[in-house]
């Protein structure tokens, strides 16, 4: 019965995703295991290693047969790996419609060989799906900033008002994050889509002097890279492909944390996409929770750690691992299903978060002016200097606050200002949307980059 998270039949829908399941389901292992089977099967009867009418049935048989799973998960457990239980149930297949088909399947092969040049097929697989869906978020996140360029709102920093921003910045800082993920991708492709073929100690001495040209032609037929070295225990591309699934949901869970604050009661600035009963409290009718952001946020802190496991994985010994290479066979199709779940909950969010441009206006006005200090104490320093003006702008800000009154009153109260200064120019210099700096341009710099 299912008993982890992402398989658990109420939860697993929230944690992960039908199709990234589908990449990693024993069943699509035990496909690609066999995959890689043909794939050696062909390339050493093209080379005239093994029979070519025999490469060809196993091409052409070794899916079809009927696998006793309840036997091959006996003789897994007791041989400790599957392929060898898997050989047998397919050579035995493979006898019965050629004679001697079954007698070649996995010529020159170590167990590793098969198993990490399946993963690397899932790996391709999950990174297709990943991106696919990733690029979606990058799309909701143009159309955000795009239509948010000039809205104001508070820029916080320790969680306290700082300066004016606008909601299509923020976005468009979110945005860069995922687009440098989708440069990442492109670029570890080349490294981590590699397959792997090199016999039991490295060296394909079983196979004499054809082994590079078996290990090419295996390849070839997957559409894999090819590798200059073994890769047994030489780990780096795996724990690459899981820092990315980090760095991943790390960008995403950083996006969760700024909308769940935003949906909190305090700022209601933004929402999470409303659906009939979707983040209810079973005691609190009021409640709307941030449900996806939650999702997201669990998925970067859980992916951190199962990168943090392939980094330590990826310390083996010698030519072939005495137990880290077992750590992987959880690390990495845990971290892609989790980040499958955070991605997807990414895409449902943006594409219909609810943006409350008045209630932004409101909290960015709630200070009285004195979010724009910055601004006035800029403004005033050409007449008064820069140190006096900062020491009045501060004192103004202290009467402010103590006597709850804008800081454009304060400031038309100050005869050293008004003397130098027009009320018209002090409510300019304390309206927060005529401070927004660059934030405008910053977004229009960040559209006009075109997505990877």
């Amino acid at each position: 019965m299912p008993s982890t998270l992402i398989d658990n039949r109420f939860l697993g829908g929230l944690f992960s995703t039908d199709a990234m399941r589908a990449v990693f389901a024993d069943t699509a292992t035990l496909t690609r295991y066999t995959d890689t089977e043909i794939a050696l099967a062909l390339a050493e009867g093209k080379l005239g290693l093994i029979p070519p009418d025999a490469a060809q049935a196993i091409a052409a048989h070794a899916h079809g047969i009927g696998l006793d799973v309840d036997r091959l998960q006996r003789e897994t457990h007791n041989v400790g790996y599957p392929i060898l239980p898997l050989v047998h149930q397919l050579a035995e297949g493979l006898a019965k419609v050629d004679a001697d088909a079954g007698k070649y399947l996995h010529w020159g092969a170590t167990t590793q060989d098969i198993m990490d040049t399946a993963l690397v097929l899932q790996i391709r697989e999950g990174l297709d799906v990943l991106e696919s869906d990733l690029r979606g978020v990058s799309a909701q996140l143009r159309r955000l900033a795009h239509e948010h360029r000039d809205t104001p709102m508070a820029g916080r920093t320790h969680l306290q008002h700082a300066l004016p921003t606008t909601f299509g910045l923020k976005c468009a800082v979110w945005l860069g994050m995922v687009e440098r993920n989708l440069e990442r991708l492109q670029q570890l492709r080349p490294r981590v889509l590699v397959g792997q073929f090199a016999g039991a100690g490295g060296t394909l001495a079983s196979l004499g002097d054809r082994g590079l040209d078996v290990q090419r032609a295996m390849m070839a037929e997957l559409k894999l890279g090819v590798p200059a070295t073994p890769w047994h225990t030489a780990r780096d591309g795996l724990a690459e492909t899981a820092q990315w699934l980090g760095l991943v949901t790390m960008a995403l869970g950083k996006m969760a944390f700024d909308v769940s604050l935003m949906m909190a009661n305090e700022f209601s600035e933004v929402f999470e996409p409303f659906v009939q009963g979707r983040g209810a409290s079973s005691t609190m009718p009021q409640k709307r929770n941030p449900i996806s952001c939650e999702v997201m946020i669990g998925a970067a802190k859980t992916v951190r750690h199962l990168a943090g496991l392939a980094l330590d994985g990826a310390v083996q010994d010698f030519e072939r691992a005495t137990g880290p290479w077992q750590a992987e066979w959880v690390a990495i199709p845990e971290a892609f299903l989790h980040t499958a779940g955070a991605v997807s909950q990414a895409l449902f969010m943006l594409s219909g978060l609810e943006v409350d441009a008045a209630r932004m206006r409101q909290n960015l006005d709630s200070t009285d002016g004195l979010i724009v200090a910055e601004a006035v104490m800029m403004g005033l320093a050409p007449v008064l200097g820069r140190n006096e003006a900062h020491d009045v702008v501060y004192a103004a800000c202290r009467t402010a606050l103590d006597h709850k009154r804008t800081l454009a009153d304060v400031l038309k109260a100050t005869g050293s200002v008004t003397a130098l200064v027009s009320a018209e120019r002090i409510d300019h210099l304390c309206n927060p949307v005529n401070y927004l700096g660059t934030a405008p341009q910053m977004v229009d710099q960040a559209l006009v980059i075109p997505m990877h």
